[in-house]
């Protein structure tokens, strides 16, 4: 018995010096460690630093790549739209080569390169004719002086054949519908061909352009004719006596302020304006005859009262040539030209920058300003209006 008692003390004795070697060890070794330059890893592992604290470095890493796209993106995309922007404003500075197309677009950057082969010029009349003398930076280039001056340009070169002109407009101011019908004529003098195409509305000064051409192609269900001229004048004074407004004119003569929409019109005055409606249907009315001479007296007399009537109606009283479309317009130009498959030769195209500018008319158009300066200045029209 005391033979196991010593041997159980010698074996605790000896348990008890392992366990402070062991201890001492665990002392030396992180004394070594805290000594020694070691990796980042080990320390992470001796001191248990937790997975969150091991993996922000990694995330930064990933982060450099997006960062980099982002902005090489946002590069482009500032590039690209400022070259989109600078097109838009300088549109003569579009690619001038010349493309040959079967659509009803035509448009000329005033280069004065040859072209290749013969073909049609196709030009668009579109809205109300008139100068728009306070356009935006988007609006769209279609006042009569536009208008003119693709005419012009259209007859000066010389693989130009023949003109068409594309017309769905309600008519516009008396200058500038004459001043158009001056631009076919002269067009036709330096031999072009024109035929005047109608679409869903052809009437008064729309109507009046096309008595320069040599043939009109209209649809049967076209609204056309309205041969007349309109004058139309604002009164507010109804308006102005419930509010207590009252307007004083000082004039240097007795019809200075004629057609005032402040003041009731006077006979006089009426019988002033009536004369200048008068002489401009005149000039309307000659301007018809001497287009259309094949038209009977009867018809002539009976259809330029103003009435509107359809291109079928048209057609049977010989105001219109052929009833159809686009195509036939093409085909009959290519036709009265010598051509056997006419092409529509187009410098540029517009497309974008149409797409711009149509929505900055669209609202310019709503400007509540404009729409009242245009009340208060009366205009003598070739003009069909409800």
């Amino acid at each position: 018995m005391q033979e196991n008692k010593q041997e159980n003390k010698q074996d605790n004795t000896s348990m008890d010096g392992w366990e402070k070697k062991l201890k001492e060890n665990e002392k030396t070794d992180l004394s070594n460690i805290s000594s020694t330059s070691v990796d980042t890893e080990e320390i992470n592992s001796v001191f248990g630093l937790t997975q969150k604290e091991e993996k922000k470095p990694a995330k930064t890493e990933k982060k450099k790549p997006g960062n980099f796209w982002f902005l090489a993106l946002l590069f482009m995309f500032t590039i690209s739209a400022v070259c989109g922007i600078y097109l838009v404003v300088k549109p003569g500075m579009s690619c001038p080569k010349v493309s040959k197309c079967s659509g009803n677009s035509f448009a000329f950057s005033g280069a004065k390169k040859k072209h290749q082969g013969e073909g049609i010029a196709w030009i668009k009349v579109r809205g109300v004719i008139a100068e728009s003398g306070e356009d935006g930076p988007f609006s769209l280039p279609s006042s009569a002086s536009y208008i003119s001056k693709r005419i012009r340009e259209a007859a000066k070169e010389e693989n130009i054949k023949a003109i068409v002109l594309d017309i769905n407009s309600p008519g516009g101011t008396v200058a500038s519908v004459q001043d158009i019908h001056s631009e076919i004529l002269a067009a036709k003098e330096k031999g072009k061909k024109v035929v005047a195409l109608f679409r869903d509305v052809a009437a008064s000064g729309g109507f009046y352009i096309a008595m320069a051409a040599d043939k009109i192609v209209a649809e049967p269900g076209t609204i056309t004719g309205s041969v007349g001229v309109i004058m139309q004048s604002g009164n507010v004074v109804g308006l102005f006596n419930k509010l207590g407004i009252s307007v004083t004119p000082i004039t240097s003569g007795q019809y200075k302020d004629i057609g005032s929409a402040y003041r009731p019109m006077t006979d006089a005055e009426k019988a002033i304006l009536q004369d200048m409606v008068d002489d401009t249907y005149e000039q309307f009315l000659a301007a018809v005859k001497a287009g259309r001479p094949d038209v009977k007296p009867e018809d002539m007399a009976a259809y330029t009262d103003g009435r509107i009537f359809t291109g079928q109606r048209a057609f049977k009283l010989g105001f219109v040539d052929k009833l159809g479309g686009e195509e036939d317009a093409r085909l009959l130009a290519g036709e009265l030209a010598g051509i056997k498959d006419p092409k529509i030769i187009s410098q540029k195209t517009e497309n974008l920058r149409d797409l711009f500018i149509s929505f900055g008319s669209a609202m310019e158009n709503k400007n509540v300003v404009k729409q009242l300066q245009s009340m208060n200045t009366p205009n003598v029209s070739y003009l069909w209006v409800m």
